[in-house]
């Protein structure tokens, strides 16, 4: 066996071949001196030569380790320097944008009046796509920042430090809710009685003044139960899992109520509606024209109404499952 094909001769060479030429030598002498002293050693409390190389050289672990570590080069893809803004940056990121690209696309599909099947998709497919691309290139850039040393510029101070958690529970939560609550029915009841539109004396609903009893009934009985459960979550003191759990049941019954009706056309007054196309004169005309197909003014307007309210009611749901999973 030749010298050049020993196992010593290849650990180095594979060590020294990632390295820069200017220090390859200087590493290779280095190497072969430790490597012959191991050996040595090993010789002395009585292994055979064969032996005693494999296992200096099994001791030493992998070249391409040891190479890195005279070449001072990370093996890793993102440091500690960089890893906390790194993961930061990224779930906030993770957190907003695959929401907004979510509720964008469906938004768009639904005024452009697709099939359910090609929202659901489209929406998917891009809300997938957007993670990809968040995670690639963030992490790309970090990666770079971190091979080439550069300084983020982001520094720790004591005033980064969060505020304690309010889990929304305390007397000023609860006195917000309730008067949020009563202005919801003072403004129902203005509404049927007074109208917040007069035509020539003549008060003009602006909800459809067929919802009353029973429809207004319903969202009276809703509004009861808010009032009831900002009660409850005050004397529990904080929430937990089955205060989420209702609070998730009451949001979900009053956005199916807003959009069952949105969907049937039953929510607005037809008569204030065309009040509004009489004002509007031939501009409204004109508008309708243009976003005939799909479906005129007011279906985009009710659908940019039907995903407001989602997404309210959406944050509301996730709002008291994130409190409730900071108290447990």
């Amino acid at each position: 066996m030749t010298a050049t094909n020993t196992l010593t001769e290849r650990y180095i060479s594979a060590t020294v071949r990632s390295l820069r030429p200017e220090a390859q030598d200087d590493v290779r002498a280095e190497l072969e001196a430790s490597i012959a002293d191991a050996v040595e050693a090993r010789i002395e409390l009585g292994e055979d030569p064969a032996t005693a190389e494999r296992a200096a050289l099994t001791a030493l672990g992998d070249p391409g380790i040891l190479a890195a570590g005279y070449a001072e080069r990370p093996l890793h893809l993102i440091g500690p320097r960089y890893y906390l803004a790194w993961w930061r940056l990224l779930k906030v990121l993770l957190l907003i944008v695959p929401v907004c690209v979510l509720g964008g696309v469906a938004l768009g599909q639904t005024i452009a009046n697709a099939p359910i099947g090609e929202i659901i998709a489209s929406a998917v497919v891009a809300t997938g796509g957007s993670i990809v691309h968040i995670c690639f290139w963030t992490t790309l850039v970090f990666v770079i920042l971190e091979r080439s040393g550069t300084d983020t510029g982001v520094r720790w101070d004591v005033d980064q430090l969060p505020d304690t958690a309010d889990d929304g529970a305390g007397r000023n939560e609860l006195i917000a809710s309730l008067v949020f609550l009563g202005l919801a029915v003072g403004a129902l009841l203005w509404d049927r009685l007074r109208g917040f539109v007069v035509i020539e004396g003549d008060a003009l609903p602006i909800l459809n003044p067929q919802l009353w009893p029973w429809g207004i009934g319903v969202l009276f009985l809703l509004i009861a139960a808010e009032a009831v459960f900002a009660i409850v979550l005050y004397r529990r003191r904080g929430w937990n899992t089955a205060l989420a759990v209702v609070n998730t049941v009451l949001a979900v019954a009053f956005l199916a109520w807003t959009l069952v009706l949105l969907v049937r056309g039953e929510l607005v007054n037809l008569d204030f509606l065309a009040h509004i196309v009489a004002a509007g004169g031939e501009g409204f005309a004109a508008g309708d024209a243009e976003a005939a197909d799909e479906g005129g003014v007011f279906r985009i307007l009710a659908v940019l109404l039907g995903f407001g309210i989602a997404i309210g009611v959406g944050w509301d749901i996730v709002d008291g499952w994130r409190k409730a999973r900071r108290n447990r």
